[in-house]
């Protein structure tokens, strides 16, 4: 299983975003994600995700703290467990990287995006008061999401309408 963070670095009631547009053979070819990468060997999540942000935006991370981690079952790219964060960041992120184009996006517009379906169940309680928790999810093969799973839970039947 691959070990990777993924960040929402906010600022006035924005999160920063990058569009995948750049890679080659990128499994988030054309969606809408928050700023992360794989972990490097004895590297901790808070490690990694500093690092990240370092790297994609240029960026300086000045706060940040764990709210989740996603299971994420992809039996086309390969399981990951990822160490989810939101984040506070000093600096100007340039308009684009090496994997995507960089923009600062509202919160209440994040949901009109290109996303993943299993984002869209947890981008959420970014914004709400739980402090952490557990997802599971469970993506068919070709990315359509069939199963949702939280802090135990399955509320599939509530994401899936």
């Amino acid at each position: 299983m691959r070990l990777t963070t993924l960040c929402y670095i906010e600022r006035d009631n924005q999160y920063l975003m990058m569009h995948r547009v750049k890679k080659a053979k990128d499994e988030n070819e054309g969606k809408w994600i928050g700023i992360g990468g794989h972990l490097d060997e004895s590297e901790s999540p808070d490690e990694c995700i500093i690092r990240e942000v370092k790297e994609e935006t240029g960026m300086r991370l000045t706060s940040f703290r764990m709210r989740g981690l996603i299971t994420f079952i992809l039996p086309d790219w390969g399981n990951e467990l990822t160490f989810l964060y939101t984040g506070k960041a000093e600096g100007e992120a340039p308009e684009e990287c090496a994997e995507g184009i960089l923009r600062w996006v509202p919160v209440d517009q994040i949901m009109n995006l290109s996303l993943w379906e299993g984002d869209r169940a947890f981008l959420p309680l970014l914004s709400g008061k739980r402090e952490f928790f557990s997802m599971k999810l469970i993506y068919a093969h070709g990315g359509k999401l069939i199963q949702c799973i939280l802090d135990g839970k399955d509320i599939t039947n509530l994401i899936l309408q």
